[in-house]
């Protein structure tokens, strides 16, 4: 077996090193790992380091031989288990639904729809609220690693009806994100158009004059030192148009390395990015409104409790 030298792809910048090598080398134990380290045979950039140590995009991690190491013994769980698992968490997640709509508070880190490498979204867990042999239609999309209100048509009409609202620009919605920066004010709007760009580590959305515009409205709900807590109501519906915006106003979402790079870890902050679709406000295809709103993620509530936010008061 030989040494391998692995670059680090932009979608795990930020990641910790030793939760890095977890997901890469799931039979390599946690203290193995640590003596490997210590030892030095594990090195970033050809330095030591440590476990806890955050990566960026285009760094270089030495990989010894581990194939010598007897592998972690694997709990054989039933073959159902999982889609039980994903069942249960689907049923817990709605938040509204009747016969024509369904609502659901989509977990952080849950892909909406497959891609290159992505076999578990929730796309593909959607025969659970089949009926008639018809399942829910997405009509638009939240990014994996943000969580909260997605809006789904259980028949085609409906789905027609729904997206044609968030097109039109008709669809209220509020996310809250916790930043790091100093906004430019207490409220504000953000006009700032976007394009698409290859760069080392995959495609980023930038600030690009000849792009497609973008608009958001923000609002600070409190603060604390460099910790921001932002309402922002999207007015366009661009890809990563939040994060984008947030970090051209020099306070990049906490979590968001892909677009804050290493200043959005901070201490005491859980593990994710902190962008999050609380509220949302649709017309119903057959009448009245429907109004939903999905309580915060687990690690965005240990985020706000060490920083001393509150969101039952807001």
């Amino acid at each position: 077996m030989i040494v391998q030298q692995i670059t680090i792809e932009s979608e795990d910048d930020g990641v910790r090193l030793d939760r890095w090598f977890h997901r890469r080398f799931p039979d390599l134990t946690h203290m193995r790992l640590e003596k490997l380290l210590r030892t030095g045979q594990v090195r970033v950039d050809g330095a030591r380091a440590k476990s806890n140590a955050r990566l960026a995009a285009g760094q270089v991690i030495r990989v010894p031989p581990l194939g010598e190491a007897p592998a972690r013994p694997r709990v054989e769980k039933p073959k159902d288990s999982t889609a039980a698992d994903d069942a249960r968490m689907l049923r817990d997640a709605v938040l509204y639904e009747d016969e024509d709509v369904l609502v659901l508070n989509k977990p952080a880190g849950l892909a909406v729809q497959g891609g290159s490498g992505t076999r578990r979204h929730l796309d593909g867990m959607l025969d659970l609220f089949a009926r008639k042999g018809e399942r829910p239609k997405l009509v638009h999309r939240l990014d994996r690693d943000t969580s909260g209100v997605l809006v789904l048509a259980r028949r085609t009409a409906i789905a027609a009806a729904l997206a044609a609202a968030f097109r039109d620009r008709s669809v209220r919605k509020l996310y809250w994100a916790l930043v790091i920066g100093q906004p430019p004010a207490g409220h504000g709007r953000i006009e700032l158009a976007l394009g698409k760009r290859m760069g080392k580590g995959g495609e980023k959305i930038v600030p690009d004059p000849r792009g497609l515009q973008a608009a958001t409205r923000f609002r600070v709900v409190r603060r604390r030192g460099d910790i921001v807590w932002l309402a922002l109501e999207p007015e366009t519906g661009r890809t990563h148009q939040l994060r984008v915006h947030c970090a051209a106003m020099n306070m990049p979402i906490l979590g968001d390395g892909k677009y804050g790079r290493r200043q959005v870890f901070v201490d005491r902050m859980g593990e994710g990015m902190h962008l999050h679709s609380r509220f949302l406000s649709i017309a119903h295809p057959t009448g009245g409104r429907i109004e939903a709103q999905a309580p915060l993620p687990p690690h965005m509530l240990v985020s706000f409790r060490a920083f001393g936010f509150d969101p039952d008061k807001e």
